[in-house]
């Protein structure tokens, strides 16, 4: 992908888009491999794979949301690209939370826009996927990052 396609997967707030379960050419794998129980529970909340199944919180809003993204709104209204480039960066929408952190990537908010910001958009996607693993798969180690197998 080029940076201008990168940037279009990129949700404002500095998600990987292009990572997500739900993203449109990931989410068939996502579904098949999910158990029967979790599959039933998606189902009953009204998440049916056609639902969730998203192009990019640019183009189509985030699917996994009910309703509009106010940080997506606010962002249009101040017209920046991406949050690190608001005055008020970073802001209370982008602050982590321990609620759905072991299902759902968003403390890795203000990492990704700091590193897309400081390395660029196609370095920080170059090294996105492996993001993702650190922090649900990873290990803790204070001052030292999240750690997978073998010290990365």
């Amino acid at each position: 992908m080029d940076a201008q396609e990168l940037r279009e997967l990129t949700a404002i707030c500095g998600i990987d888009c292009f990572n997500c379960e739900f993203f449109h050419t990931n989410v068939d794998d996502f579904f098949a491999k999910m158990p029967a129980e979790r599959k039933a529970a998606f189902e009953a909340r009204g998440m049916t794979i056609d639902k969730v199944r998203c192009q990019g919180c640019r183009k189509t809003g985030c699917t996994a949301i009910d309703g509009k993204c106010e940080t997506l709104a606010c962002a249009s209204e101040r017209k920046v690209e991406f949050c690190y480039g608001c005055s008020d960066f970073p802001c209370s929408r982008l602050q982590p939370l321990v609620q759905g952190a072991e299902r759902v990537p968003h403390n890795l908010k203000v990492y990704n826009l700091s590193a897309i910001k400081n390395r660029g958009i196609e370095a920080w996607a170059a090294e996105a996927k492996e993001i993702r693993q650190r922090y649900f798969r990873g290990t803790f180690k204070i001052g030292a990052g999240p750690q997978l197998a073998g010290g990365k």
